[in-house]
């Protein structure tokens, strides 16, 4: 287990009934039991907002701002690279996650420090936990949900066969779009052709430039309103420099008169400055106003030019493009006109064009055939075994004379195909099904089998495909509903046995599985009439004796009731 990630520890403050625990968990079982509403749940959707869940506003504690969450995971290191590609960042080999909901709503999450979406830390999360809650017998009736456990259990092997057909699939589909698109517009293709030489012939004879026009715009300005600046320029320049009553002679005489009393005061030296620094700053724009009015000059030509150049370019947009800026209307355009080249060699091919595209689907259609039929055969095989390993493990879980299958249903590749029949899963439909003794029909899971037996069926699941796809963390939430007696405690024994190759992590009420516990967590809940707070504490020997008796009998404190706990809790060790 020491390749495997496993969750060191969660904190949670603030949520539900909740108001503040902390969980240091172990690698092997542990368990956490208590009373019903006193919380349990609480901890596993504390987890599910680690793991990117939808965050509510419901779930912060009454009378509290927000509700904070995080989580401490072990990272080995041969998934380091996995989870910093994922957004992840390793500290001496721990990843740190946290959330916090507020009670307006609005949700943070952060991994190692770091800011994150609640999708990415889904995605971060991916490889290092799976959570088996109360609605996957529900979902293990699905098709879907069918054929992804069963190519996580197949592994490696089937994964690059899959993407190999992924690859062929999507390139199909490409080839095939666009021939659709060539047989559409096949009979206007002769005015497109002619529409798109018209408009790279006028873009060759305008040949714009990046942001001409603002910059037309702006000389078209200058030019038109030259005599305006002259007189402003010229005004400004004589007010500035007049040798009477000019600014520079004011501020000259002002700066003289302040210069003559420097040192005496340090506020008068402060204005003095200012004065200077004024002076300094006229004088400097007298100068440019100089150059500027020797610049200054009317240019009829270069004006008449700019504007048959700007109604030019206007004609041109309004013929060849939309409702934008001139100038982004140009950069669209640019890009039709770089593509048009190979557009009307598309169009202009026609039929051979046509021709030629249908014969580079047929040889595509024959490769995706070819990888339908090799992705086939590698879930065949894999469903076999599959089958194989879940009736052992449930003849293990009380129930002897039941014989799980998973069936490959696929297509006729001998015969003809639709193309309905090539989906991005391939050509198969997987179904599962149990037998009740070997001379029995079979029958679909959800209609054969009772609530326990499907609990202890996705129990099979689980530790089949965990030998295959070795994630680290492992959460059942009441995994064991509808399972008494003997069949509890197998499979609180199958649990036992998962977890000494992974972490497992499971919320029970039944007290024939939680003495299979490594770690007994229970989850107390005391009220004074207002305040209802929640808390979670892990148990020593004492301890897990008088929780399994509370659960067996009702009463803690039962001497009956403890013996028969000691038993249970012997179990473990035999």
């Amino acid at each position: 287990m020491s390749d495997r990630s496993y969750l060191e520890e969660i904190s949670i403050r603030n949520l539900g009934i909740i108001d503040s625990s902390s969980l240091e968990l172990s690698k092997g079982l542990n368990v956490l039991t208590g009373e019903t509403g006193a919380g349990k749940t609480m901890v596993l959707t504390a987890l599910s907002l680690l793991l990117g869940s939808k965050s509510d506003s419901a779930l912060v504690r009454h009378g509290c701002e927000r509700l904070v969450a995080s989580a401490t995971f072990s990272i080995p290191a041969s998934l380091n690279t996995i989870i910093e590609e994922r957004g992840g960042f390793i500290e001496e080999g721990s990843l740190v996650l946290s959330r916090t909901v507020n009670s307006d709503g609005k949700s943070k999450a952060a991994a190692s420090g770091t800011t994150v979406t609640a999708s990415a830390l889904a995605e971060i999360t991916e490889p290092l936990i799976v959570i088996h809650g109360q609605s996957a017998n529900t979902q293990i009736v699905k098709s879907s949900k069918q054929r992804e456990l069963l190519d996580l259990f197949a592994g490696p092997s089937l994964s690059e066969k899959l993407n190999q057909y992924l690859l062929v699939y999507a390139e199909y589909n490409q080839v095939k779009a666009k021939l659709k698109s060539l047989l559409v517009h096949s009979s206007e293709r002769d005015s497109q052709i002619a529409s798109l030489e018209a408009l790279t012939q006028q873009w060759s004879a305008l040949k714009p430039v990046r942001d001409e026009f603002a910059a037309i715009e702006e000389e078209i300005r200058r030019l038109a309103s030259v005599e305006d600046l002259r007189i402003a320029a010229a005004g400004a320049f004589a007010a500035l420099g007049d040798e009477d009553a000019g600014a520079l002679t004011v501020l000259g005489t002002v700066r003289k008169f302040l210069e003559g009393a420097k040192g005496k005061d340090a506020a008068l030296d402060e204005i003095a400055s200012s004065v200077a620094e004024s002076f300094f700053l006229a004088d400097d724009a007298h100068g440019t106003l100089a150059s500027y009015l020797a610049s200054l000059e009317a240019d009829p030509k270069r004006l008449d030019f700019l504007n048959e150049r700007k109604a030019a370019i206007t004609a041109f947009i309004k013929k060849w493009g939309s409702t934008g800026s001139v100038d982004e209307e140009l950069a669209a355009i640019a890009i039709r006109v770089k593509n048009a080249k190979e557009t009307i060699a598309d169009l202009s091919g026609g039929q051979e064009r046509i021709t030629a595209m249908e014969e580079e689907l047929k040889v595509l259609k024959t490769k995706l055939l070819a990888s339908a039929k090799a992705l086939n055969a590698e879930r065949v095989q894999a469903a076999e075994k599959l089958g194989t390993l879940v009736t052992k493990e449930i003849s293990a879980l009380s129930m002897p004379h039941t014989i799980f299958h998973a069936d490959v249903i696929s297509v006729d590749f001998d015969g003809p195909l639709k193309e309905s029949d090539f989906t991005p899963t391939g050509c198969d439909e997987i179904s599962m099904s149990i037998q009740g003794h070997r001379d029995a029909p079979k029958v679909a899971l959800g209609k054969g089998a009772s609530g326990g037996e499907m609990s202890r069926i996705m129990l099979a699941l689980e530790v089949v495909i965990a030998a295959s796809a070795p994630v680290g963390t492992y959460i059942f939430d009441e995994v064991d509903a509808g399972v008494g007696g003997k069949a509890a405690i197998e499979v609180g024994r199958r649990l036992h046995a998962l977890s000494q190759h992974a972490q497992v992590i499971v919320v029970t009420h039944l007290p024939q599985v939680a003495a299979w516990a490594d770690r007994h967590f229970v989850v107390a809940k005391d009220s004074d009439g207002q305040i209802v707070a929640s808390g979670v504490t892990e148990l020593d020997d004492q301890g897990r004796v008088g929780e399994i008796a509370r659960m067996l009998a009702g009463l803690d404190e039962s001497l009956s009731a403890q013996e028969h706990a000691s038993e249970l809790l012997a179990l473990r060790n035999q």
